[in-house]
């Protein structure tokens, strides 16, 4: 590149020759020297702004600010409304398990009421040691998926626990371990004795319940009602199938309150306690069968949930 210089001070003109390079270099240099006097021209408007507080400057600040708060503002409600939902998901799931922990209790005979199932669990302590810190949001979020997996987790394992209690308790209904009296007592026991007729030593396959005449016979477990009606020597008698090849037995009774094909459950009312049949007086002849072969109803009875103990007079 070539630059003349004509001025009346010279007798001649002058030329001078910038190679590349230096013509870069003189480009740059410009280049720097307009950005630094921008940046000066600049930083000396705000500091004059600043110093005599315009109002222009104050008003565009505001403007930042407001903006930055509404944003901040918006992120605030946004996470406040995720977590609201999240723990209106944690509240329904722990009714849920509340629920469930009733129906738990209730199938394994104890009371809802001992667990307060209905009241926050109480808690305490002395005052912390060490200096405590609040939550940010990152933390509450972390903790919050943390007690929703392990609610997720709790139920899960609770229904699971449900089902297989429910199940043992279905078929616990099933098995006549229950008294078919209110009376916890019997006047005969099952196996070899003295009849009362013959006096002679014969086998008696059931126990005999004293109760007075009219006194309720109920079912000792559910079932379907397989003979009901008169007998020569049960007298009047139900019978009723548990299934699984469990048939309970009930004779003397007064009255039947029940026929063949009714489906009962356990402690239903079937009859009231009587002496018809081969009988001395008013009670309540009882047996259990297993596949037909008489077997002693105290293995059952004494499995008994309300644990009722049966005594001998």
């Amino acid at each position: 590149m070539d630059i003349i210089l004509v001025s009346n001070k010279f007798n001649q003109a002058r030329s001078f020759t910038l190679s590349r390079p230096q013509v870069f270099f003189l480009c740059l240099l410009f280049f720097l020297t307009v950005i630094s006097l921008s940046v000066l021209l600049n930083y000396f408007s705000l500091r004059y702004a600043v110093t005599n507080k315009s109002p222009y400057l104050h008003s565009l600040l505001e403007a930042v600010q407001a903006e930055q708060t509404k944003r901040t503002q918006s992120y605030v409600r946004e996470s406040l409304n995720t977590m609201a939902a999240r723990i209106g998901q944690m509240q329904a799931k722990l009714l849920r398990l509340d629920t469930v922990g009733e129906r738990l209790s209730k199938i394994a005979g104890l009371n809802p009421k001992d667990f307060m199932f209905d009241q926050a669990p109480a808690r305490g302590g002395p005052a912390p040691v060490v200096e405590s810190k609040p939550l940010s949001f990152a933390e509450l979020s972390e903790q919050l998926d943390a007690l929703g997996g392990n609610l997720d987790d709790r139920s899960d394992k609770l229904g699971a626990l449900e089902s297989r209690l429910f199940l043992d308790y279905a078929k616990k209904q099933f098995v006549p371990n229950s008294l078919p009296v209110d009376k916890n007592w019997y006047s005969s026991n099952f196996g070899w004795r003295i009849d009362p007729f013959t006096g002679l030593s014969t086998f008696h396959e059931g126990i005999d319940f004293m109760s007075r005449t009219g006194s309720p016979i109920r079912a000792a477990a559910a079932g379907v009602v397989v003979y009901s009606g008169r007998h020569p020597q049960y007298g009047n008698m139900v019978e009723i199938d548990h299934g699984n090849g469990h048939v309970s037995r009930y004779a003397h009774a007064s009255r039947l309150d029940v026929k063949v094909g009714d489906v009962v459950v356990n402690g239903q009312t079937i009859a009231a306690v009587g002496s018809t049949g081969r009988s001395t007086g008013p009670h309540l002849h009882f047996e259990v069968r297993v596949r037909g072969v008489a077997v002693n109803p105290n293995k059952f009875l004494k499995k008994n949930s309300r644990g009722a103990h049966i005594v001998s007079r």
